[in-house]
């Protein structure tokens, strides 16, 4: 497969400007460096406005976010990321069914087996063709049939296109559930859903937040959520990142750019050559996420890897 790769500068999600810039560090001070200890580099710079004013550049170890930093407003969450309107993009050739996307999203949500908010199914378009594997997170649609049924409002569209539930209003009527026609919902029945935000080890831990999905909360509907806490501080979803393929690509349709971390391409090119559809469009549910057929596959069919991973004790 051709590469149409954008310049160096781009490849990095941070590089198409989900922070604004240094301006958005200005709040930010020297960490206990200046007091004496020294701690390890990490090699990334940032720029930071100092107390007389001048903007410098030093090395990300050495700042510090205020804590109040950290704190969205509800109304914050529920407006999204100001300018931005994420979308993924999945390329079904590179596909093994690895299943790291799925761990990493476990991971990244504190979920244990067997629950997975990203499924990788077995699909064949006729018989005579071969089977190829999908990945399917949530689509995050932009026509969403879930947020219309909910009572409570506790599921919700943002302007940067991304759906989140949020449990503290939902009621666990599950009628979302049954208004989604990609499955794409769960609903936490207390075991293997992570922690419960009321136990010794969490109490306390950090303040819920729709952008976290954490801590969760037994008898409510969870879902992928497409990382919006990472999205804020430019970094990649853990789905994106744990793919050995790179297999899924995430970004901003307002800047028409993807990326998987090493491969960067302009969206409206990739999806044009590549013949880029999404998943039951007819339905009009306008989903976020699109698929690039399973042609030129990397990787050959292998069913003995429909293997999925055991509860743990």
């Amino acid at each position: 497969m051709k590469k149409e790769n954008e310049d160096s500068a781009r490849r990095k999600f941070l590089k198409f400007g989900l922070l604004a810039g240094g301006a958005t560090l200005a709040g930010l001070g020297l960490n206990k460096k200046i007091l004496g200890e020294t701690p390890a580099e990490s090699g990334e710079k940032v720029k930071v406005l100092t107390a007389d004013g001048k903007l410098v550049e030093v090395d990300s170890s050495l700042v510090t976010r205020h804590p109040a930093e950290n704190l969205l407003s509800k109304n914050d969450v529920r407006e999204g990321i100001e300018g931005r309107k994420f979308v993924m993009v999945i390329d079904l050739a590179r596909c093994a069914n690895a299943r790291k996307c799925i761990e990493g999203c476990q991971k990244m949500h504190h979920k244990r087996p067997p629950v997975e908010w990203i499924k990788v199914k077995k699909m064949q378009d006729a018989e005579a063709t071969s089977p190829y594997w999908m990945p399917q997170p949530c689509f995050h649609c932009d026509n969403p049939p879930c947020t219309k049924v909910c009572p409570v409002d506790a599921t919700f569209k943002r302007h940067d296109g991304i759906v989140l539930v949020d449990n503290e209003r939902c009621i666990g009527c599950r009628f979302c559930m049954a208004a989604c026609p990609y499955n794409s919902r769960s609903f936490n029945w207390g075991e293997h859903w992570g922690e419960a935000r009321d136990t010794t080890e969490t109490k306390g831990c950090c303040e819920y937040s729709p952008e976290k999905s954490f801590p969760s909360k037994m008898g409510t509907v969870e879902k992928c959520d497409f990382c919006p806490d990472m999205a804020r501080e430019g970094k990649l979803p853990d789905c994106v990142t744990s793919c050995p393929n790179g297999t899924i690509f995430f970004g901003d349709a307002n800047e028409d750019t993807v990326t998987n971390g090493e491969d960067t391409f302009r969206l409206s090119e990739f999806l044009k050559k590549r013949a880029g559809y999404r998943y039951l469009e007819e339905l009009g549910t306008e989903p976020r996420v699109y698929y690039l057929p399973p042609t030129n596959r990397q990787f050959p069919f292998e069913d003995d890897k429909e293997v999925h991973n055991t509860t743990e004790d």
